[in-house]
């Protein structure tokens, strides 16, 4: 049953996301301030950082399969936040190889994980031709308030998540 947890909550969060911006003030969202929830994400670099060992990549796996799914629910072209998030969280957890796990670390990795992965997103969408803002207005209205509001979301996890994930990588490990 414990191995559902991970899957289980990756797959609320990708439901969430479809949410998230109801949850939002209506004077926010109707503003020019586009908001992306990176929420699953997230709670990949919390998997990456405390749930992963050195040798074990859980996380690019799961940031493959429901980089999918939100592919296949929320966009029209599958394959980019598959490619994007699996990148990513590769990336992250190659890096947290070189930092020690805390709350400093876990938000520099979070802000990482965001940049790249919203800028390897708007690079696909931009090639393809399925976006055309330019690069100064995707900086004002669309990175920062991302990054701002998906770092928040991340303080607001990780008092939640971070001993649970130890604990079930522990579990998982005395299992194996």
């Amino acid at each position: 049953m414990k191995r559902l947890y991970l899957p289980l909550i990756l797959f609320l969060f990708v439901i969430s996301e479809g949410v998230a911006l109801e949850l939002l003030p209506p004077k926010l969202v109707m503003s020019d301030l586009l908001i992306i929830p990176h929420w699953v994400l997230i709670f990949l670099v919390f998997v990456s950082i405390f749930y992963d060992k050195e040798q074990t990549y859980y996380s690019v796996l799961y940031g493959a399969i429901f980089g999918l799914l939100i592919d296949i629910v929320y966009t029209g072209v599958l394959g980019v936040y598959m490619f994007t998030y699996a990148l990513v969280i590769y990336i992250i957890h190659g890096l947290k190889k070189l930092l020690h796990a805390n709350i400093h670390v876990t938000l520099l990795l979070g802000f990482i994980g965001i940049v790249l992965a919203d800028l390897v997103i708007y690079l696909i969408f931009f090639v393809i031709g399925l976006t055309e803002m330019p690069g100064k207005d995707y900086l004002i209205y669309r990175v920062i308030p991302t990054i701002l509001a998906n770092l928040l979301f991340l303080l607001v996890l990780y008092p939640f998540f971070k001993k649970r994930l130890i604990k079930w990588s522990e579990e998982q490990l005395t299992n194996s």
